[in-house]
This record gives structure tokens, C-alpha cells and sequence, in this order.
């Protein structure tokens, strides 16, 4: 029995020395990054109300929940998202703000899913949101905000797909698609079978100009020149074709802060959070299966606490992003300035004294009581097990 309460849980796991040393100041570098853009650090509490997370506002679907419930009787989940807590918490406290709110947050989030493939149930997600403002130039933001975020992790390969739900939406709406239908496609899709989707389309009364409109559903990435044959088929199809004009407009003012060559449209990008409404993307690199950044406009979600106000906003998920980093081999330098103090009982005053003026200049010291039956020798192997770099006896 004990031995079991080493354990952990399936889907978590414990950090700690150097890892843990790398993880933090990773996460104060992005932190830092996002306040020189402006954005504005607020905490959100780890549980809300159940509601806060319901399938209507369309964020994690309830069996992937953490649910529980307070001695009044409330169901209470922990966060699956940060995005929906900080809705709550702006139209709470800026409800009347006409201006923009740029908001930056870090904390952990918990999704009980299968846990196939090593996937964690809790993750650090740290991120940004910017909130009243529904521009293209807004979009442009936070995606070189996102590009940056990963520049400054120390990432040199990486792309962010970028599509527009209208785009999807736009074709399912022109098609008459049925819901069976409409979510077989979107399955096909996530699963990247576009062998299958190839059959779906075939199976369709559909024109010609949708047919080859739905088959760049199976394009990783669209180049000017498919870009401008897309909006041609668009022509009769508005929806479609206003997603196409705000991605092609957006791509544009990208070049403005120099990060294009970072990001590419991607038309079949799908998301499985059902409150977005314009452009969603995520971003991949060497080394990670699954996204270290992810985001998108949300212009309705507001709406269920109160406030109309459009919005966008991203997450670099930290575990995902230290994964491929330490795949990549990309160091995170950890200063280590540590000095081990080894003193015998009667100069006891002097070791604390040493210790607190090495702490004065800003050097890590840690005191250790001299024990007989101990070798110079083990407290240098123990000093080297805990990451020390100096060790000072005073016997």
C-alpha cells in the first residue's frame, strides 16, 4: 500500500530539479514577452461552476470532465480551458470597457480523456487574450504574438496552420449538408483521410465549383495561386468567400511584422471547440504529435456572460513546447550559482554568517550540518546529485 502512494495517477506526473528549473524560467520568459505586448496577467480559479464549461458554450464535451460538487449541491468541474473562465471573468470586470482589453494568463488545465499515447490529463497552458476588438489587425496580433512566443521559447523550425471556420462552415451550408453527413466529413478530416472525404464529396449532388472547393479541404497548405482559384469558385458562395477575403487580408498585414514565412493557410483546419467563429490555427514542430500552439476568434462567446464583445486569443501548451525543445536539443539555460556549506557544530555562527552574505550578492548557499560518519566525499557526490556548484567546508 504504500509503495502504491509513490504513484501518480494515470495522465499526470511530477517535475522536478532541472526539468522543473527549465519549465519555469520558460514560462517567465513567454510571461515577460507578453507584457512588453501590453497584455495584462490575471489569475482564474483552478474549479468553476459546471456551467461555466456546458456543451452549449461549446468547450470540452462534459464525459472529458472533472466534475464534483460543494456542500451546497453545485457541480463544479476543473478547468478543461482558460478561455471561458476568462470570458467570466471579463464581462465581470470590464463590462463596460468600449476599449480593448488585452489580458495574458498561466495555469494548469484538466481534460479526462483516454490518455492514448502518453497524452496528459493536466497541462500547463500559458497564453493571451484580446478582447473587444474583432479586426484583421487584432488577428495579425495575436498571431505574431503566438510566433514570437515560440521564437523566444528557442525554436527555429516550426509552422502555424491558419484556417477560418466559415470556410468549412460556408461549404456544409452551400452543400445542404445533413448532420450524419456533416460530422462524418468533419471525422474524416480530423483523422486526415482525405481519401475519404474524396468518396464523401464524390457521393454529392454537388456543382463542380463546390466539388473543387470541398476537395482543398485536403490541402495542408494553400499557395496564392489556389488561394485566388478559391475565390473565383466562391464567387456565388458568400460565406465562403468573405473567409477567404479576411484569411488573404490577414496574411497581408503578417508581412507588416515579418513572421509570413511562419504561417500558412491551411483550409481544412477544424477545431473541436465549438465556440469559435472566425480564423482558428495551430502550430507544430519537430518532435511534438500534437499541437504547442493553438487559438482563434471567438466573437459569440461573450455573449452567454452578458457582454457583446469580439475576441481572440491563443495558448502555447508549455509541456508540448518542452518536449520538442528537449527532442530538438534546444537548450533553456539554467543559471546555477549554488554553493553547499559544510560546517561542524562549533562554527555553526560562522557557516550561517557565510551563508546569509552569499544570499546578500545573490548566490544560492545551503547549509549542511557535518556528520562523523560522513566523507568529504559524500557530500560532494550530494552536492553534485542536488545541482550545486560549489562546496565550502568550515570545520
Amino acid at each position: 500500500m504504500r509503495r502504491k502512494l509513490l504513484h501518480t495517477p494515470e495522465g499526470v506526473r511530477d517535475i522536478y530539479n532541472i526539468e522543473c528549473a527549465r519549465k519555469l524560467i520558460l514560462q517567465e520568459n513567454l510571461h515577460d514577452l507578453l507584457k512588453k505586448y501590453g497584455y495584462h496577467a490575471i489569475e482564474t480559479p483552478t474549479f468553476e461552476f459546471f456551467d461555466i464549461f456546458s456543451q452549449e458554450i461549446g468547450t470540452t464535451p462534459s464525459k472529458d470532465l472533472y466534475k464534483f460538487f460543494d456542500r451546497e449541491g453545485n457541480t463544479l468541474a476543473l478547468r478543461p480551458d482558460m478561455t471561458p473562465s476568462i470570458a467570466r471573468c471579463v464581462a465581470k470586470y470590464y463590462g463596460e470597457e468600449e476599449f480593448a482589453v488585452r489580458l495574458c494568463y498561466m495555469g494548469n488545465t484538466f481534460i479526462n480523456n483516454s490518455s492514448y499515447q502518453g497524452r496528459l490529463k493536466e497541462t500547463t497552458q500559458l497564453g493571451a487574450e484580446l478582447v473587444g476588438d474583432n479586426s484583421v489587425t487584432a488577428d495579425a496580433e495575436i498571431l505574431a504574438l503566438a510566433v514570437n512566443a515560440l521564437k523566444t521559447a528557442g525554436l527555429q523550425e516550426f509552422q502555424l496552420g491558419v484556417g477560418h471556420v466559415d470556410f468549412f462552415r460556408g461549404l456544409v451550408q452551400a452543400a445542404k449538408l445533413e448532420e450524419d453527413s456533416e460530422q462524418e466529413l468533419i471525422t474524416l478530416i480530423s483523422n486526415k483521410n482525405f481519401f475519404g472525404v474524396q468518396e464523401l464529396i464524390d457521393s454529392l449532388h454537388l456543382s463542380a465549383e463546390l466539388k473543387e472547393l470541398f476537395a482543398m479541404l485536403g490541402s495542408l497548405y494553400m499557395s496564392d495561386d489556389m488561394l485566388k482559384r478559391a475565390k473565383e469558385l466562391a464567387a456565388s458562395f458568400p460565406v465562403i468567400l468573405q473567409a477567404l477575403h479576411r484569411l488573404e487580408e490577414l496574411m497581408q498585414v503578417l508581412t507588416y511584422y515579418g513572421v509570413e514565412k511562419y504561417i500558412s493557410i491551411e483550409p481544412g483546419m477544424l477545431s473541436s471547440y465549438h465556440y469559435y467563429t472566425g480564423i482558428i490555427f495551430a502550430g507544430y514542430t519537430f518532435g511534438s504529435g500534437e499541437p504547442i500552439v493553438k487559438g482563434g476568434r471567438y466573437d459569440q462567446l461573450m455573449n452567454y456572460f452578458g457582454k457583446h464583445a469580439p475576441s481572440i486569443g491563443f495558448a502555447v501548451v508549455i509541456d508540448q513546447l518542452l518536449a520538442a525543445l528537449s527532442r530538438q536539443k534546444i537548450e533553456i539555460p539554467v543559471e546555477q550559482n549554488q554553493t553547499l556549506i559544510v560546517y561542524a557544530k562549533e562554527k555553526q555562527k560562522d557557516a550561517i554568517q557565510k551563508a546569509t552574505s552569499l544570499q546578500e550578492q545573490g548566490i544560492s548557499a545551503v547549509l549542511a550540518p557535518w556528520k562523523a560518519e560522513k566523507s568529504q566525499e559524500d557530500y560532494q557526490s550530494y552536492a553534485n546529485r542536488m545541482q550545486m556548484q560549489e562546496i565550502l567546508f568550515i570545520l
